[in-house]
C-alpha cells in the first residue's frame, strides 16, 4: 500500500473540495513530505491519477485573479469514500514494515468510531505477533545452517522491531480507551463531508 494514496484522499475529504495546491499544503504542514513519498509531483499525479479511476471527481474553476490556467478542484466520488475508509482500516490493522502508511493512518484515524479503531489494532496486535513468531522461527532455523553467523541479527532485528512495535500499538490503544482524541462517533465532534 502507498501513504501517498491514503493522503491524499484524506486530505481531499477533509476540505470536502479540494485543489492540488491545498493538498500539498496541507501536507507539507502536517510533514508528510518528510515522512512518505508525499513530494509535490507525486501528489498531483495521485489527483489525476485517482480523478481517471474515478475515486476523486475533478472540476475546473476560473483562473486565479492573479492570472494563469484555471485549477482543478477535486472532491471524493462515493468509490473515494470506500477506498478512503478501506485503506483507513488496512493500515490501521496491518503490520507493513513501511512506518509512512501507519503514519498516515494514524493522522485520519479519528475519522472512524473509537470502538473500530480499537479493534483494528487489535488486529494490528495479533499480525505482529505472527511476525514475532515468524521471526523467531526464522532465527532458530538459522542454527546450524550453512549462513554467516552475524545474518542471525537481521531475524533478531525483526524480532525486536515485532515487540516494539506491540509495545507501541498496545499504549495507544490504552490512551484511546482511556478517552484520547475526538473520534468519530463521539458526540460534538464536528463531521467532515
Amino acid at each position: 500500500m502507498s501513504a501517498i494514496r491514503l493522503l491524499v484522499l484524506g486530505a481531499v475529504r477533509q476540505h470536502g473540495r479540494a485543489h492540488g495546491y491545498q493538498v500539498r499544503g496541507d501536507l507539507e504542514s502536517w510533514g508528510a513530505h518528510a515522512w512518505s513519498n508525499a513530494k509535490p509531483g507525486s501528489i498531483y499525479h495521485a489527483l489525476k491519477q485517482m480523478a481517471k479511476q474515478g475515486v476523486l471527481l475533478a472540476h475546473e474553476v476560473a483562473p486565479s485573479a492573479a492570472g494563469g490556467p484555471p485549477r482543478t478542484e477535486y472532491e471524493l466520488t462515493d468509490a473515494g469514500r470506500e477506498e478512503y475508509v478501506r485503506l483507513l482500516r488496512a493500515a490501521l490493522a496491518g503490520h507493513e514494515p513501511h512506518r509512512d502508511v501507519l503514519a498516515a493512518a494514524l493522522g485520519f484515524m479519528v475519522d472512524l468510531p473509537r470502538a473500530e479503531v480499537l479493534r483494528l489494532l487489535g488486529e494490528r496486535l495479533e499480525q505482529l505477533s505472527g511476525r514475532h513468531r515468524a521471526a523467531t522461527r526464522q532465527d532458530r532455523a538459522g542454527d546450524g545452517a550453512e549462513r554467516p553467523a552475524h545474518l542471525a541479527e537481521v531475524a533478531h532485528m525483526w524480532v525486536h522491531a515485532a515487540d516494539a512495535e506491540a509495545e507501541w500499538t498496545r499504549g495507544l490503544a490504552a490512551r484511546i480507551e482511556g478517552g484520547a482524541y475526538a473520534f468519530a462517533d463521539d458526540t460534538g465532534r464536528l463531521r467532515r463531508p
